[in-house]
């Protein structure tokens, strides 16, 4: 019988948002695959859990994943974890998660902490229609992703380091318009996290003045919906009766 992937989410700030469910599933795991198992032994030494962990990150997840595979179907019950937040968001899982479906493996995401929600919710932008965008390309294909994305009108959500911020928020003042609202969360769930609101032009005067830290969500206002045009359903009805009025007028001038 094949065993089971949970994909556990972990703490991105305070390790109070972890769930007791979470750490049952990583006590009783036949192992844990960690982003980066110095990291996670943190986490786990915190909660008492002694579940053996191995690598399994962004370098290496081509070359393990069959392995892996092979462990879950001969019963294995593994439980993958990254360095802080849900995996697959902008971390390793979702290689493994798609091979598990192709080979007819039970995955099982557990419900838990990610940045860009509270993040989202903090901005006070419109939040029932958006879209994750993660990291924007370092180099190559950046300004082209944010042309892309000049008339996205969903909320946007970008995940950012704090040494590329300003010109980040500088490059979509560029695309985007300097006046278009924004908001910058940092170090969510930990003791100092924030959320500053404004324009972009704003924000970026504020981290200028001000050097970030900490982990980045910025959040975009989505490009405003053109002006509705407004269809007259009589104009047709309005045109034949002016001709239809001219006309008649004209036959009384006759008569």
């Amino acid at each position: 019988m094949a065993g089971k992937l949970y994909i556990v989410p972990t703490p991105v700030g305070n390790l109070d948002d972890m769930t007791p469910r979470a750490v049952q599933v990583l006590q009783q795991a036949t192992f844990i695959l960690a982003e980066d198992t110095r990291t996670s032994s943190v986490l786990m030494h915190h909660f008492g859990i002694t579940t053996p962990m191995r690598a399994h990150h962004k370098f290496n997840e081509h070359d393990t994943v069959n392995a892996v595979i092979e462990q879950l179907k001969g019963g294995a019950t593994i439980a993958l974890v990254s360095d802080a937040g849900t995996p697959g968001i902008s971390d390793p899982g979702f290689l493994l998660s798609r091979e598990c479906r192709n080979n007819d493996i039970e995955v099982e995401t557990l419900p838990g902490a990610t940045a860009f929600v509270p993040a989202l919710v903090n901005s006070g932008l419109p939040c029932d229609r958006f879209t994750f965008e993660g990291f924007l390309p370092q180099k190559k294909g950046r300004a082209t992703r944010l042309e892309e994305l000049k008339s996205q009108q969903r909320t946007m959500i970008f995940y950012e380091s704090p040494l590329r911020l300003v010109k980040t928020l500088q490059q979509m003042a560029e695309t985007f318009g300097a006046d278009r609202e924004a908001s910058v969360s940092r170090e969510i769930s930990k003791l100092h996290n924030s959320t500053h609101n404004g324009t972009l032009a704003q924000l970026i005067d504020h981290f200028t003045a001000t050097a970030p830290r900490g982990e980045i969500v910025i959040v975009v206002a989505g490009c405003p919906e053109p002006a509705a045009h407004k269809v007259d359903k009589y104009a047709q009805f309005k045109q034949k009766h002016k001709i239809d009025n001219k006309t008649n007028l004209h036959n009384d001038e006759k008569d």
